[in-house]
């Protein structure tokens, strides 16, 4: 995939909250993509790294989840960014959002990233504790831009962070591109035909100050008995984990204490942009009544001057800016009979309840998410931009992918492809195929995979995985101990003929478990398997050969006296070794004439044979051949392994493409092997690269692994 550098081929990152959680964090994000994408004409590609709070279930843009509170998310979410070949990130920044004190776990991933930082403030605090005020310093030092959406926010930036002017820039809230329309026409949408609507829109909290319009609201319905007072909007989640319903309820039997049944709406739900459009449509006066002065930004109250409602509000900070010059009524904080007055004199006054209007919607035409669509594609779409800090040097390299933290193992995607037979042998995307039934090969490298999962997390989930694939394993065997592959999804077998990689992991499979027995039956039971086949190996062809040898070493780790699979195990060895003696050359250190697939497991089954036989010469054609794979895929910086399409025969050019996972996994445990024989650290280093081939270190800088599925493509 080829980088532009064109202003036309942008892909953005936003790091944010995003739909479907409630918030509204989250719909100004979504909100923001949509408008720049608008403004880019095609050119734009967002991709969303979600703040997870709960269990949300995202569709695209969102590409990866990060847990608020989990620190190594963090760094696996800037190891994903690193390597999805993205040309700017866009951080929306609010306090409680994320993880860490003061949210300091959003600076673990700012500080790791190469692409430039422009992040947008939706709070400012002007008296921050000194974790507050340290927290939203580092985000600012490590982005290229700082936004903020209000006036007094550039100003508090300046003067209490010590933020340079010329990196902060003045963005407004974006707010609905809507016709100025008679609120009438949409009242029939709600069954308000002849009724005075007015409207408090947002999450709700304590600091909303609806205790203080409903004690206004007797007043007003004397003035005019058609009024009707609509509350649109959920309760806040954070509000709802802690303390319930019970602020709501409160403010019901509040209502119903005022005699305000008829005039006062709930309505405890979270709406769209289309349902809010209308609602708001529909209002003729719009209310915030917010008891905390030092709110920055409101989308709601920019939502309603933009389509132009008359407004009364309390004047918090992100009010006096958007009600200033007459464009609404600001009234004192907690004063009922204020507000009374306001609301009262807007509906008996037609002239200056259309002044008011008026006057919003002139000043919102600046304002709407076109325009502001317009002004961050200009930011994003800079020829231009200066690098992150990881690309300045405040972290090696190397440190762009945490040697310490990786994807925490999942078994979302196993249990997907996994029915009470085995696993399927093939699927679309994460969706099983039942075309192709199922194979032994698969379930065998199943049952080496959840034996090792299992001993290091002993979950009842993995134990269950294991037995379904160890039982179709066990199945799968003939009774002169040959193995059968594949099985359609009626359960048939379709060959009767031994399969060689089959048989090879079989045999592994079943050694894994003698290795690492769940309990002392399972023993029993592979032993029993194992000892059925054994006498099959000679017969392999090199890679079977390789895998049985895996598999009676772990054999022998249980049974260290077994004299008669120590034999066998020499034998396969030497096997191996005259197939090296006869097609080496002092180009191609090779086993074969052609490097294929799974290549990395000849070396492995050497070394491996090396340390159970303590045979030197083992070793040595092992460190040879590694070395020799090494040479010819690993390219300094990232490993680009053998492509199935052409392979690599001697003398003629290498395949690239497609690349498989099998050679990257087979190429971790090669390397884990060699420092075991070596103890020479450079095969862990190499082995770490191996493994981030799956995170995006790889020719073509795409992950493989989806860090939203937990699964993994199927090739590059």
């Amino acid at each position: 995939m080829a980088k532009s550098t064109e202003s036309t081929a942008k892909r953005v990152v936003f790091i944010s909250s995003f739909l479907p959680r409630k918030c509204g964090i989250a719909t100004f994000t979504s909100d923001l993509a949509k408008s720049t994408a608008a403004a880019a004409k095609g050119g734009f590609e967002p991709l969303v790294v979600a703040l997870q709070s709960g269990d949300h279930k995202y569709d695209d843009p969102v590409k990866f989840e990060i847990r608020q509170n989990v620190k190594s998310d963090y760094i696996c979410a800037a190891d994903y960014i690193n390597f999805s070949h993205v040309d700017v990130v866009s951080v929306q920044h609010e306090f409680g959002l994320f993880g860490g004190e003061a949210g300091s776990y959003l600076s673990l991933l700012l500080n790791r990233l190469k692409a430039p930082i422009i992040t947008t403030l939706h709070t400012v605090i002007d008296e921050p504790s000194p974790a507050y005020r340290k927290s939203l310093v580092d985000v600012c030092n490590a982005s290229y831009r700082v936004i903020t959406m209000n006036e007094r926010g550039v100003d508090m930036l300046r003067d209490i962070y010590g933020v340079s002017a010329r990196k902060v820039k003045l963005i407004a809230h974006g707010i609905p591109d809507l016709p100025f329309v008679d609120s009438n026409y949409y009242k029939h949408k709600f069954g308000l035909e002849d009724r005075k609507t007015i409207l408090t829109f947002g999450l709700l909290n304590q600091n909303k100050g609806i205790e203080v319009m409903l004690k206004a609201m007797p007043a007003i319905v004397k003035a005019d008995p058609s009024v009707i007072y609509i509350i649109l909007g959920m309760t806040h989640p954070n509000i709802l984990k802690h303390e319930g319903e019970s602020y709501r309820f409160g403010l019901k039997q509040m209502v119903k204490n005022l005699g305000l049944q008829e005039h006062v709406i709930f309505h405890n739900r979270f709406v769209d942009d289309q349902e809010l459009h209308n609602f708001l449509c529909a209002a003729d006066i719009y209310v915030t009544p917010y008891l905390n002065a030092k709110q920055l930004t409101s989308g709601t109250l920019s939502f309603a001057v933009g389509v132009g409602k008359a407004v009364v509000s309390t004047p918090y900070w992100a009010a006096t800016e958007l009600l200033a010059d007459g464009r609404g009524r600001l009234v004192d904080f907690g004063d009922s009979e204020q507000t009374a007055r306001a609301i009262v004199e807007i509906l008996k006054n037609d002239s200056l309840f259309y002044s008011l209007r008026r006057q919003a919607y002139e000043y919102g035409r600046s304002r709407t998410w076109p325009r502001i669509g317009q002004v961050y594609w200009k930011l994003f779409g800079a020829k231009r931009l200066p690098p992150g800090m990881a690309a300045k040097g405040r972290l090696s390299a190397a440190e762009t992918i945490s040697h310490i933290e990786l994807p925490e193992p999942s078994l979302d995607h196993l249990q997907k492809l996994t029915d009470d037979t085995g696993m399927y042998q093939h699927a679309k995307f994460t969706i099983p195929n039942r075309e192709f039934g199922y194979c032994t090969d698969d379930n065998a490298r199943a049952v080496i995979a959840m034996a090792n999962y299992y001993a290091q997390y002993p979950e009842p989930q993995a134990l269950k995985l294991l037995d379904t694939y160890l039982s179709f394993t066990i199945h799968s065997q003939n009774e002169d101990g040959t193995v059968r592959n594949f099985m359609d999804f009626n359960r048939d077998w379709w060959e009767n003929e031994p399969k060689n990689d089959a048989f090879g992991r079989v045999l592994w499979a079943f050694g894994t478990i003698m290795a690492k027995p769940p309990s002392p039956a399972y023993l029993s039971i592979a032993k029993d398997c194992f000892d059925k086949s054994v006498k099959h190996v000679q017969r392999q062809l090199p890679r079977g050969m390789a895998y049985s040898i895996l598999g009676m070493s772990d054999y022998l780790k249980q049974f260290p006296g077994a004299s008669d699979i120590k034999r066998q195990l020499e034998l396969a060895a030497d096997g191996l070794v005259a197939q090296y003696q006869e097609n080496m050359y002092p180009d191609w250190q090779w086993f074969e004439d052609m490097l294929t697939y799974d290549n990395a497991v000849l070396p492995h089954a050497m070394f491996v044979a090396s340390l159970t036989c303590h045979n030197k010469r083992y070793r040595q054609v092992a460190e040879e051949t590694c070395e020799f794979l090494l040479k010819n895929t690993f390219k300094g910086e990232h490993f680009s392994f053998i492509g199935c399409n052409g392979w690599y025969e001697r003398g003629q050019e290498r395949a690239s493409f497609d690349q498989q996972p099998l050679e990257a996994a087979s190429t971790v445990m090669m390397l884990r092997a060699a420092h075991d024989a070596t103890a020479d650290d450079r095969f862990l280093r190499l082995q770490r690269k191996a493994f981030d081939w799956f995170l995006g270190a790889n020719d073509v800088r795409v992950p493989l692994y989806d860090f939203r599925t937990k699964g993994c493509n199927d090739g590059l």
